[in-house]
């Protein structure tokens, strides 16, 4: 199947998700030397030695939810409190990644190079690539402008399904639509299909107070990274001059000179990837931060295991 040919106009990489681009990176993943991916490695803060997949050794039940395998439902316990109870097992066989990506408009900003939705599309196709080349299945929700979710699946045709949808996400029309962390990590404790791993990628303005529990929650089912996605502005003072804005088709312009302005400005455009960035780090998470200019394929692979390109 030619993913590339159901897209008329593919993007220019810059503004708009280049879907050729993310197909290429195959190639890439296919130079690196694989590492163990770390999901079972003991992290402060967070629990990872129990991962729930499709393996044989029984680890707990809970209480089911909706889209889990009806085959794995516990008779037993379910009979004794009255409530459907599904079972859960250690993975020893094959691991899920589920990304979770942030569509909201913030992410279509940038300074340098590219917007933030376009670097977080190439992070989120390395990671799906590098995934199935591990024997992984990968799966994609999006929360904040879209609302959608794509099923893991095993191999290359998962790891193509994920690259065409992230160019159908990004071109959807921009909204004004806000969904907060929290609500969309509660969605995404809901939607886990047995994942072992979850991926957030996100600049962090839609991170809110509740955000912090609902990520607690969340590795109590799997491994979660974080990949806080920022512009340069959003990271480091601006040199002093003038800059040009547009937002919605109205352009403005800010005048920086002195110290200070230059540092509130760089405290208030970066005030979203500093709040997940001080949260992930707090809650002992793996996290790691790139700009928009930076290559994201160590950043997002290196979240997973020691990789090294093969020379």
């Amino acid at each position: 199947m030619n993913v590339v040919a159901q897209h008329r106009v593919d993007g220019d990489g810059r503004s708009q998700v280049s879907l050729a681009e993310l197909i290429a990176l195959r190639a890439r993943v296919g130079r690196v030397r694989m590492a163990p991916l770390l999901s079972r490695a003991a992290r402060s803060g967070q629990q990872s030695s129990r991962l729930y997949g499709r393996g044989m050794d029984y680890a707990e039940s809970r209480v089911y939810q909706a889209g889990d395998d009806v085959r794995r439902l516990d008779w037993r316990l379910t009979a004794r409190s009255g409530k459907l109870h599904t079972k859960l097992f250690q993975e020893d066989r094959e691991g899920c990644l589920l990304i979770l990506l942030d569509t909201h408009a913030s992410m279509r900003f940038g300074t340098r190079v590219r917007f933030k939705s376009v670097q977080s599309a190439r992070a989120a196709a390395a990671a799906a690539w590098y995934a199935v080349r591990a024997g992984e299945r990968v799966g994609m929700m999006a929360f904040g402008q879209a609302e959608h979710l794509l099923r893991p699946q095993a191999g290359s045709r998962g790891a193509l399904a994920l690259c065409g949808a992230l160019a159908d996400w990004d071109a959807l029309p921009s909204s004004d639509r806000l969904e907060p962390l929290s609500e969309a990590l509660t969605r995404a404790s809901r939607v886990l299909h047995g994942a072992s791993r979850v991926l957030l990628i996100s600049d962090g303005f839609s991170c809110d107070t509740s955000a912090r529990q609902r990520l607690l929650d969340l590795t109590r089912h799997a491994g979660v990274s974080v990949l806080v996605v920022a512009d340069a502005l959003e990271l480091a003072l601006a040199p002093a001059g003038r800059y040009p804005l547009e937002h919605a088709g109205e352009r403005s312009e800010v005048l920086l000179q002195s110290e200070r302005q230059r540092r509130d400005f760089q405290r208030a455009l970066g005030a979203g990837p500093a709040r997940l960035s001080e949260l992930a780090k707090s809650l002992g998470l793996r996290c790691s931060s790139i700009d928009t200019t930076a290559d994201p394929f160590d950043a997002a692979t290196g979240l997973f295991g020691n990789v090294r390109s093969a020379r």
